[in-house]
């Protein structure tokens, strides 16, 4: 077992660390293996992205955790943490670096199902609150760019609210530009700048006044030095790697038959044209 709190050894060490970072928070492995492995991490995440003073946060409980180094199976290729706060809500997490054109979609289903877990024959008035939060390395609405955006259940016409127990958060990794004061309060802006860090000189200036962040880093740190944390690490790449791959060849195929199609309805009207013409000459 991967310990949970980090040596001063590692603090120091971290000090003195230069250079590229080789897997930062954007691999979705190594991203889930430190909120997993730092509980201090994990919680300044969650009071920075739910504006709750830390204070407020009496217990965090990963529900899904994993085997840290163990190979990868189908049961846990999707790495979303799901985590409950206070015993009183459970949320979901999720690092996407690859835009699969299905986010919207994907992140709703993993909210209704977060929502859904009363047990048969319990009152829905004990249903806990859900909150769905997403990591992204891309825009989700490329025509609307905003940096951090929650979402809700709300009325069309008056924008009342239908329900505080269901919500989805989506934190744009390529926007930090357009934090508001609000999100540069809660140190949203920082975590982002954190997770997009790749040297580790960028990382100990991002992390210098805060001990979640600092916290954090060391245990970046420690698990890029996991040779078994490593190694998931890079099939996690691999992964992506052939999954854009992929969606590279499927636009090429996409591109190639709309072009084709193009040109068949071109010679379809040309062929049109023709018979019109035959037409004529006939009459």
């Amino acid at each position: 077992m991967h310990q949970k709190t980090i040596s001063a050894d590692f603090r120091q060490t971290l000090k003195d660390a230069t250079g590229t970072i080789d897997y930062s928070y954007l691999n979705d492995y190594m991203f889930r293996a430190v909120l997993q492995t730092d509980p201090t991490a994990l919680k300044g995440l969650v009071s920075a992205v739910l504006h709750l003073p830390m204070e407020q946060i009496s217990s965090l409980e990963i529900m899904n955790p994993i085997e840290l180094g163990k190979s990868i199976d189908n049961k846990t290729f999707i790495l979303d943490i799901r985590v409950n706060l206070n015993n009183n809500a459970n949320i979901n997490l999720e690092m996407q670096v690859s835009d699969l054109d299905n986010w919207t979609e994907r992140s709703l289903s993993y909210l209704c199902r977060t929502y859904d877990e009363l047990q048969r024959g319990v009152n829905y008035l004990f249903a806990k609150p859900a909150i769905h939060i997403g990591f992204l390395d891309y825009d989700l609405f490329p025509d609307q760019p905003e940096f951090f955006a929650t979402y809700r259940l709300l009325n069309e016409k008056n924008r009342n609210l239908y329900t505080d127990k269901f919500a989805l958060c989506v934190l744009s990794l390529n926007q930090i530009h357009l934090a508001t004061e609000d999100d540069c309060l809660w140190k949203i802006d920082q975590w982002a700048r954190l997770f997009k860090a790749t040297t580790w000189e960028d990382i100990k200036m991002i992390a210098e006044n805060d001990t979640s962040l600092q916290s954090a880093s060391a245990t970046l740190y420690k698990l890029n030095a996991d040779e078994l944390i490593r190694e998931q690490c890079r099939a996690r790449e691999d992964y992506y790697q052939l999954m854009n791959t992929h969606k590279y060849k499927m636009q090429m195929l996409e591109a190639e038959l709309a072009e084709k199609d193009a040109s068949l309805a071109e010679q379809a009207a040309l062929i049109q044209a023709l018979e019109e013409k035959l037409k004529k000459y006939e009459s």
